[in-house]
């Protein structure tokens, strides 16, 4: 089991510092300089040139990212925003809660109405909850968060005056933009929970147990659905890696200060290390994300273990 989460883990490293030279390379593509736009366009060339030199921006390509990568890697340091002359990780510590509280409620809401709703689903197939399900997963899979954001917030802010339409001022902030981001999600979770358990539901096993007389209600509890949960935690996991990165959207919307909308003002004034640190911090959270949902497939699923602990046993 180890040996599988360490192997899952080395490949983390050459994903993230892949991303690390994507972003880097587009940053330095990106129009407008950061000197220029910190000093303004009337400063004098001699006061652009030695700030480029105090920025290390006058060195070559390969010099700055290794410079940087070396920073965040010994010393867990992304340099200084060029806007807010802060410490990016400064920056972090104070946004990238409110992503990760934001990311939790709305996977949490995706989970405790896609998972149940694609469960009736499947047991009562094509009747006419089915088709009802079936129809609202294809409108919210058609319907961008975006515009569902927007409609939210006229009808509970401005129509109803429920719930907060913009920033965190308690857990009610997070009502609408919790329900924009997961709607997507929900509706994936709903049709994946769905097809899995119905594939489940004809194999030889369930039917035996039914003949066997098992109530209903366990066949689909303990054999039925233990058996579909390895897609539906795929999805989950994925999806809540999606949202970390894909909040980007809902956080400008509701104007929530989390770390997607710092990467949106970050790239609007070419603020190469808060753009950098932001894309590294997802990256890395993401893998995370794809690691724990691994090391869940191997209490899970059996296979997994037997084919490590088998490999083991060989090379031994």
């Amino acid at each position: 089991m180890l040996r599988y989460v360490l192997k899952r883990f080395l490949l983390m490293i050459p994903v993230v510092i892949g991303i690390s030279i994507f972003i880097f390379c587009i940053m330095q593509l990106a129009p407008g300089d950061p000197v220029k736009m910190l000093l303004g366009e009337r400063a004098t060339a001699e006061s652009v040139e030695q700030l480029r030199h105090e920025m290390g921006l006058d060195q070559p390509k390969a010099v700055q990212y290794f410079h940087y990568m070396g920073g965040v890697v010994l010393k867990a340091d992304f340099g200084v925003s060029y806007t807010s002359k802060r410490p990016v990780i400064e920056e972090f510590r104070t946004r990238f809660p409110v992503t990760i509280k934001l990311s939790i409620y709305a996977i949490m809401i995706a989970i405790l109405i896609g998972i149940p709703v694609g469960i009736i689903s499947a047991i009562k197939p094509y009747s006419i909850f089915d088709k009802i399900a079936t129809l609202l997963t294809l409108i919210g899979t058609s319907i961008p968060p975006f515009w569902l954001g927007l409609i939210l917030i006229l009808i509970f802010s401005l129509g109803l005056g429920l719930l907060p339409s913009n920033g965190i001022d308690g857990w009610t902030s997070y009502i609408l933009p919790a329900f924009t981001l997961s709607s997507v999600t929900l509706t994936y979770l709903v049709r994946v929970t769905r097809a899995s358990l119905l594939e489940v539901l004809r194999e030889d096993y369930i039917r035996t147990a039914r003949s066997k007389g098992i109530k209903e209600g366990k066949v689909i509890a303990k054999h039925a659905f233990q058996n579909a949960l390895i897609p539906v935690i795929t999805t989950a996991g994925l999806q809540f890696g999606y949202m970390l990165g894909g909040s980007v959207i809902t956080e400008t919307v509701f104007a929530v200060p989390g770390l997607g909308r710092l990467l949106v003002t970050g790239i609007r004034n070419s603020d190469t290390n808060i753009v950098m640190g932001s894309c590294l911090l997802l990256a890395v959270s993401f893998s995370l994300v794809n690691l724990t949902v691994d090391i869940l497939y191997a209490f899970l699923d059996p296979r997994i273990k037997a084919q490590y602990s088998r490999s083991k046993k060989v090379e031994a």
